[in-house]
């Protein structure tokens, strides 16, 4: 079995964040594991607090993982503080995995910020260059080349300067703009859009953390880069489109809906005797 490492923020509401990552994980038969860079209580509402792990428990989680257990493929989410930015950076330079996702998490759904100011400089210098894609949506890109994502040529320039910043390859994702939410994949020579239908519903929390680990575990079980990434695509738009009615805000996309409806078809065949 395939493995991922997730370095990531916990979700107390369990939508997104290391929680999504682990299910996502989970539903693309890859084995998990986990680094927590910060604790949240959240909600499908708010978010109350956060606190930060202390750098020296985040650099021991690293390293009690990568010296035990085969990682296969690396995902980055919240790295809220510059320090837990800089201990992460220094950890993943010295066991150099070969696949690495980061999904530059800055704002939760309920507006809250998740990445203090003074680690953006820490993200773009010390943790982008080493990442096979990152994944930042319109607003992200616009913290991360200072300007503004307002049509299809603006998506294309922003993943120029991204993967400037040295990342292999940049899917800078759509679904802010009007119309239909359709990414923009550049691996640094060609531009792939990879097409989206707009599902009208207020559950979307933790779809960011869900594709970009999608998009992990797909690398880790050998896909493409633009397989991987289409093939995530597929995955969280179903889980969107299937997604729960849980908690008074953004309810969780539905990350195991496949697996689920499967079972049941298995079940109705076994009951029949075919």
């Amino acid at each position: 079995m395939k493995t991922a490492l997730t370095i990531a923020g916990s979700d107390s509401g369990g939508g997104a964040g290391i929680q999504a990552d682990l299910k996502a994980f989970s539903a693309h038969g890859v084995y998990g594991m986990s680094v927590i860079t910060a604790v949240t209580a959240q909600n499908t509402v708010e978010v109350r607090s956060v606190q930060d792990i202390e750098t020296s428990i985040i650099k021991d989680q690293i390293e009690a993982v990568f010296d035990d257990i085969r990682v296969d493929a690396v995902k980055i989410g919240m790295l809220s503080s510059a320090k837990t930015a800089e201990t992460v950076a220094a950890s993943l330079q010295i066991y150099e995995p070969a696949i690495v996702v980061l999904d530059p998490v800055m704002v939760s759904k309920g507006g809250h910020h998740l990445l203090q100011s003074d680690a953006i400089s820490v993200l773009k210098e010390k943790i982008i260059p080493m990442a096979t894609i990152i994944t930042p949506n319109i607003p992200e890109a616009e913290v991360l080349v200072r300007g503004n994502i307002q049509s299809a040529e603006d998506m294309m320039e922003a993943c120029r300067s991204m993967q400037s910043l040295g990342a292999k390859a940049v899917l800078l994702k759509g679904g802010h703009l009007n119309g239909e939410p359709n990414d923009l994949l550049f691996d640094g020579e060609i531009f792939t859009w990879i097409n989206g239908t707009r599902i009208h519903t207020k559950n979307t929390h933790g779809t960011g953390c869900t594709l970009s680990s999608a998009i992990a575990a797909n690398l880790a079980n050998g896909a493409s880069l633009i397989e991987a990434v289409q093939e995530a695509k597929k995955y969280i738009t179903l889980a969107i489109t299937h997604s729960l009615e849980i908690g008074n805000g953004h309810g969780p996309t539905h990350h195991f809906y496949e697996l689920y409806n499967n079972a049941k078809l298995v079940k109705k065949l076994l009951v029949k005797g075919i």
